[in-house]
């Protein structure tokens, strides 16, 4: 039997729910292929549209109006290659323009060039860990969770509760929370969702949670596979 560990925290922001997002300050991220070069990090205001954060840290070349984003840092779209810039929010593959969407306080932006020969969505990454689960999408969160097999994992089930804020709830009222799977299966850690802002699950076995709870950084700008 599957069991819910909470982290012993109260969630202070539930389904449906958000904070203003004229204060405060988000997260900028440039990367290019799927993260393994960090080209910048840095903060930037929150209330602004991510296009606009991204114009303001660095230089951009926009196409369609200035509603796509063509070159980042000189670094181009190349249609003939298949290499292009993609953009994520906590995590999600944002599904509007750069124009369209306005930062929230605990936003990460995050710009990744790359190639699309062999996947031109990528749904969900899992490199801004612990998002989506803190800020979530649009301002708006969902109830966290974990879940775990067995009952040896209890312990290191509920330190990762603390990590990504989990609230209390029973295995047959899981519904749309966003859920973290520990499985007694020593697999990497990876993420599944049905869309930007849709609820998510991810995935992780003993071996890669033990390490994320030494250092929850080993999976920044990560696209999945921790192990």
């Amino acid at each position: 039997m599957r069991r819910v560990a909470a982290a012993g925290l109260v969630v202070t922001a539930l389904a449906g729910c958000g904070s203003s997002h004229t204060n405060g300050s988000a997260t900028l991220w440039i990367t290019r292929d799927r993260g393994q070069k960090v080209l910048l990090v840095d903060k930037v205001k929150a209330g602004q549209t991510a296009m606009q954060a991204l114009q303001h840290a660095v230089k951009v070349r926009t196409s369609y109006g200035g509603r796509f984003v063509q070159s980042i840092k000189g670094v181009s779209g190349d249609r003939s290659g298949r290499r292009d810039w993609f953009y994520f929010v906590n995590g999600y593959e944002a599904d509007r323009g750069a124009a369209d969407y306005t930062l929230h306080p605990g936003d990460v932006e995050w710009w990744d060039y790359r190639s699309w020969k062999h996947a031109i969505h990528v749904p969900i990454v899992v490199g801004a860990f612990p998002e989506p689960f803190l800020h979530g999408y649009a301002g708006k969160t969902r109830t966290a969770a974990i879940v775990y097999d067995s009952k040896a994992l209890e312990p290191r089930a509920r330190a990762l509760g603390k990590l990504i804020h989990a609230k209390a709830v029973t295995a047959d009222r899981i519904g749309d929370a966003n859920v973290l799977f520990l499985t007694k299966a020593d697999v990497p850690l990876s993420a599944t969702t049905s869309g930007a802002g849709g609820p998510v699950r991810f995935v992780i076995g003993p071996t890669a949670a033990r390490r994320l709870l030494a250092d929850p950084k080993l999976v920044r700008f990560r696209y999945s596979g921790l192990r």
